[in-house]
């Protein structure tokens, strides 16, 4: 049974840095597609960007938000920087249509 988990969340200032991890288990992630999302308050759950035979991003954290993988760990990161107020949001990782719980990233000052 696949199982993911999203970690790395947290409260930071405008313009801060934070990493978010989705460690998959039950199947390898080599060769693979791993696809973030986000959820704002009171919005629809977004595509953030993916990583497969490469990566690619939502224009809104293009040159922000590289993705990078470790297949060794079966773990995906999101690294987030220069963050903005409107990043605020529940963090998903989803992995051949599993769902993690989600982490939470507020940016506020």
């Amino acid at each position: 049974q696949v199982q993911v988990v999203e970690s790395g969340g947290g409260l930071v200032q405008p313009g801060g840095s934070l990493r978010l991890s989705c460690v998959v288990s039950g199947r390898t992630i080599r060769g693979e597609p791993i696809v973030w999302y986000r959820q704002a308050p009171g919005k629809e759950r977004e595509w953030v960007g993916g990583s497969w035979m490469g990566n690619d991003y939502a224009s809104s954290v293009k040159g922000r938000f590289p993705i990078s993988r470790d297949n060794g760990k079966n773990t995906v990161y999101l690294q987030m920087k220069n963050l903005k107020p409107e990043d605020t949001a529940v963090y998903y990782c989803n992995f051949t249509d599993d769902w993690g719980q989600g982490t939470q990233v507020t940016i506020s000052s």
